[in-house]
């Protein structure tokens, strides 16, 4: 049995305003190649398939296109749950009519948690799909106390796990915050203050837990308990993370056996530093210039346009970062006393950034009466 694990496509979502919809599609065409090409009998998707409860309409016909290409034409089943982004309702929307044609979406929780069975070739396992649920939904559901995200899974996991599985491999597909997990600035917080945090080891007894809501690819506790992280950078906190799927292979008795796919972006996310001259004369021979950057200026001086001359070199700049001078006004360097005595050299960086060359003697000479002339007036 062998299937692909991934989670948070966030389909819909946008990076710093720039919508990120043809890179998911390029994102989904290589997980169908990937599915294609490694013959798996199922693709698992963790939870945040959109990237809010209402999806832009085009963000819905993507996510159809895909679902034509691996339902019908490569007729590989799909399982997948809601996310904390997601509207569970909508999501689930005709579930029970779907699932005939392999298409098996779990949106709103519900008391007894079925497991999908899938088979295959080499045997079958038993997929139990739990959707994102907050611990007071669960509590009104099951009609318990409790108040936590670990007592609300614990009893959902107890659940599953007390059904009689007839000997098969047992996967739970679940979206929640593992205690330890490493997570990025693109996820929203399930609480306030730790309180969703959740023990790793609730999960160890199953053949393997598809996780999603954290967007690093990683595992807590044990190899099988894991986060197949986001298919793209959605923040720029992501830049160091390979992106990939999980390739998991399941057989009766045996650890489950799993392989990292990498995905490979049109554009990376990335950060870069340096002077605004540096950055602009290594451009020509960078060949990730239209990469979705951020850039931090180590420039202390006033700039013209810098935004501007940076896009003209790279044009996917989404935010602009003047740590330099920032450093600077942290370290108290714009004292009234320095302002002063700078507003000559600020003034002529201006004018050199305008005219392309330096003042002459003589505009200096101008500009250093006109200063102390101002500075007279102000003393009055």
């Amino acid at each position: 049995m062998k299937f692909i694990h991934t989670s948070d496509w966030h389909i819909g979502r946008q990076l710093h305003n720039e919508s990120l919809l043809d890179e998911q599609a390029l994102m989904l065409q290589q997980i169908a190649s990937l599915a294609a090409e490694h013959g798996v009998d199922a693709l698992v998707v963790a939870g945040d398939i959109y990237d809010r409860a209402i999806p832009p309409a085009n963000a819905v016909a993507l996510l159809n296109r895909f679902l034509d290409t691996l339902l019908l034409e490569l007729k590989i089943p799909v399982i997948m749950i809601a996310g904390n982004h997601d509207s569970h309702e909508r999501l689930g929307f005709g579930a029970r009519q779907m699932s005939g044609s392999g298409l098996h979406i779990c949106g709103p929780l519900e008391r007894h948690i079925k497991p999908v069975r899938i088979e295959s070739d080499s045997g079958a396992a038993l997929f139990y799909p739990i959707p994102y649920a907050e611990p007071a939904m669960v509590r009104q559901l099951f009609e318990v106390e409790l108040s936590s995200h670990q007592d609300a899974m614990a009893l959902l996991l107890d659940e599953v796990l007390g059904q009689d599985g007839d000997g098969l491999p047992k996967v739970v597909v679940a979206h929640c915050f593992l205690d330890g997990g490493s997570g990025s600035d693109s996820e929203r917080p399930l609480s306030i203050g730790g309180a969703d945090r959740i023990d790793p080891m609730l999960f160890s007894a199953f053949d393997y837990a598809a996780l999603g809501h954290l967007h690093g690819p990683q595992f807590k506790g044990a190899p099988h308990v894991r986060y197949s992280g986001s298919p793209l950078k959605y923040s720029f906190s992501e830049q160091h993370q390979n992106k990939s799927v999980s390739l998991v292979e399941l057989q009766a008795g045996q650890p489950a056996v799993i392989e990292l796919l990498p995905l490979t972006p049109r554009r990376d996310v990335r950060i870069i530093e340096g002077y605004l001259q540096q950055l602009l004369e290594q451009a020509p021979t960078d060949p990730g210039r239209e990469d979705y950057l951020m850039v931090r200026l180590l420039d202390t001086q006033a700039l013209l346009d810098p935004m501007g001359k940076l896009r003209s070199h790279y044009p996917n700049v989404l935010h602009l970062e003047r740590t330099g001078l920032m450093a600077r006004q942290a370290s108290g360097d714009v004292e009234r006393d320095r302002v002063q005595k700078g507003e000559l050299e600020m003034f002529s960086d201006f004018f050199g950034q305008v005219q392309g060359e330096p003042m002459s003697d003589a505009q200096r000479q101008l500009m250093t009466g006109l200063i102390e002339a101002l500075h007279r007036e102000e003393s009055r």
